[in-house]
């Protein structure tokens, strides 16, 4: 009888219903509280990728979006620098004055001119240099250096020293020139020799620091490549032609774009080489790009709203590029 009681004291129950787990809480009990180290550990898995991006964009707004959408409002009025508080709606008055402008053509001219001057050699150089560079030389890590040092020299350091060097009395270009039977060149006043002068300050600067970033693409195209190749009786030229160059159209389209965009925006060079005539890009406007005609209009002449309006001409100028090399890109994938 005994035997029986305690048998049915531990029996399931009749009913049908499920038995507690012989571990863990029974169904239908509230969870138990969790710790507030539970919830801070929780909260921080969250929260910690937004806190640590925080800070990019909030100097962003705070130094690129905000002035990016101030400067387009101030496109659309009438602003003079002698009198901020006094800003009148004009619309788009300043673009259209922008286009019926001679100086603005001439300015854009002078821009794609230089830009084509000073970025083909430049690329063509730096991805030659990068060949030279790829292969094993003796003291690889100082030419290296050396070919970064012109991109470490300041603007104003590099363009004093080509200024001397493209002097009209006494320069050591023109005593060159003259050695050579040639007669001298007033590289500051003529139209296309200045241009040639400050296209070849932003070759000797940046023709460096390309060819390092072509070294570093060569660095990782597979090496079982060039063996092939090798065995296939190609030379070293067929090697670059076929294989070389072929591995590096990324590298080179990006750097296409990068170098066309610092010639839509450059600035310091043509300004220090013109000297007191500086911002106007000589005396007849003959190498004064985009960037110094919005100076001139907003700092000399103290047009802010027209020199708005050229810095948002040159930006839709800069998402044209950034579209042709959106397609040029997809057409490569295609490829």
């Amino acid at each position: 009888m005994s035997h029986t009681t305690e048998y049915a004291e531990t029996a399931p129950p009749s009913d049908g219903g499920a038995a507690p787990a012989a571990s863990g809480r029974p169904r239908g009990t509230p969870p138990p509280p969790t710790s507030w180290r539970s919830r801070l550990y929780r909260w921080d898995t969250k929260a910690s990728p937004y806190a640590f991006i925080a800070p990019f964009f909030l100097f962003f707004g705070a130094f690129g979006l905000f002035p990016l959408i101030y400067t387009g409002w101030s496109s659309l009025h009438n602003v003079q620098l002698a009198n901020l508080d006094s800003q009148t709606w004009v619309g788009l008055d300043n673009y259209a004055n922008l286009i019926r402008s001679d100086f603005f053509w001439t300015a854009l001219e002078n821009t794609f001119a230089i830009g084509v001057i000073s970025t083909v050699p430049q690329l063509l150089m730096a991805i030659g240099i990068a060949h030279l560079l790829n292969y094993k030389l003796r003291g690889s890590t100082f030419w290296r250096v050396t070919m970064l040092a012109p991109y470490a020299t300041s603007v104003a350091a590099a363009t004093l020293v080509f200024t001397l060097l493209y002097s009209w009395d006494g320069g050591a270009i023109n005593w060159l020139l003259h050695f050579a039977g040639i007669d001298p060149v007033n590289w500051r006043e003529s139209i296309w020799g200045s241009k040639f002068a400050v296209s070849s300050i932003v070759i000797w600067r940046w023709t460096g620091y390309n060819a390092l970033i072509y070294l570093a693409a060569m660095q990782a195209v597979p090496a079982d490549l060039y063996e092939s190749a090798a065995i296939d009786g190609a030379s070293r030229w067929e090697q670059f032609r076929h294989v070389t160059v072929p591995m590096l159209r990324p590298t080179i389209l990006f750097t296409v774009v990068v170098s066309t965009i610092g010639a839509t925006q450059l600035f310091g060079e043509p300004l220090l080489f013109g000297g007191n005539s500086g911002s106007k890009g000589g005396a007849d406007h003959q190498f004064q790009t985009l960037g110094l005609y919005m100076y001139d209009q907003g700092w000399v002449i103290g047009n802010l709203g027209k020199a708005s309006a050229i810095a948002w001409a040159m930006f839709l100028i800069l998402l044209v590029i950034a579209a042709i090399n959106m397609l040029v890109a997809r057409r490569l994938r295609k490829d």
